[in-house]
């Protein structure tokens, strides 16, 4: 099966990723992959209160993805699969890729305010050409409908 990896972070343009990628994989009887980065520089505390940080990231973004999946399950009969990373976020998203070869496209959302389309876009667009998979850049702006039309 191939599956749509979508990068789960705070971003508000991360919202048409998701929609994008379970609008394709419903379509092309396809999965989701949300693959979450948690960065190091979140735990540079002292051990204990950097362990208790990192759980308290990890419980953040199960219940953060609990939101895209219940919605990928009832509205795009889609049941995506959660991946947290602890790493500096490209090389970790480069590494999920290689270390799943189930992943067939890497599906990021672009920001349309004044800073960009955001570091993930800028950062992964630069090496594009030695990439083992496409990379699909959702616009932030794009509306449902719009969205729906182009899946």
């Amino acid at each position: 099966m191939r599956k749509f990896l979508v990068v789960l972070d705070d971003s508000r343009e991360c919202l048409n990723a998701m929609r994008f990628a379970a609008m394709r994989a419903a379509r092309t009887g396809g999965g989701v992959q949300i693959l979450s980065v948690i960065p190091p520089e979140e735990f540079n505390h002292w051990i204990g209160v950097g362990d208790i940080m990192r759980e308290e990231a990890r419980e953040r973004i199960v219940a953060h993805f609990e939101v895209f999946a219940k919605w990928m399950r009832d509205r795009q009969k889609v049941d995506p699969e959660l991946v947290i990373r602890e790493g500096e976020p490209v090389p970790e998203i480069l590494a999920q890729i290689r270390e799943d070869p189930e992943v067939g496209v890497l599906v990021l959302g672009a920001g349309s305010d004044k800073n960009g389309p955001g570091p993930l876009v800028s950062q992964l667009t630069r090496s594009a050409g030695a990439l083992p998979v496409p990379i699909t850049i959702v616009p932030g702006e794009l509306s449902k409908e719009r969205l729906e039309a182009v899946t």
